[in-house]
């Protein structure tokens, strides 16, 4: 089992900037792949950006390259997007995602373990 915590959404205006945190615990030594989910109203979960934990590859959504990074600190056992030129399109509950499997299959059902969400808005 895997506890998700994420933090820092809020509300900006376009352009500017936000770093979400999820931090991590229980059986971590066992995860593989971690991930950012966004999920807007009236549409499905959508993947933005996930990062192999031991190879630090990452895979960004198009809508985000350029303007999103995904990092990690292995050490505090926490996850971070940092979201830049933040648009209204990116108003959205983001979830973080981990899974014990590798990051080639981003389909929000490869992830067993979701936290509660921090919700984005911009305006």
């Amino acid at each position: 089992q895997v506890q998700l915590v994420e933090s820092g959404g809020g509300s900006v205006e376009a352009g500017g900037s936000l770093k979400l945190s999820c931090v991590a615990s229980g059986d971590t030594d066992s995860t593989r792949c971690m991930g950012w989910f966004r999920q807007a109203a009236g549409k499905e979960r959508e993947a933005v950006a996930s990062i192999h934990i031991r190879s630090d590859e990452t895979y960004y959504d198009d809508s985000a390259k350029g303007r999103f990074t995904i990092s990690k600190d292995n050490a505090k056992n926490t996850l971070y997007l940092q979201m830049n030129s933040l648009k209204p399109e990116d108003s959205a509950m983001h979830y973080c995602a981990a899974s014990f499997g590798y990051c080639n299959n981003m389909a929000p059902g490869a992830f067993g373990y979701w936290g509660q969400g921090t919700q984005v808005t911009v305006s």
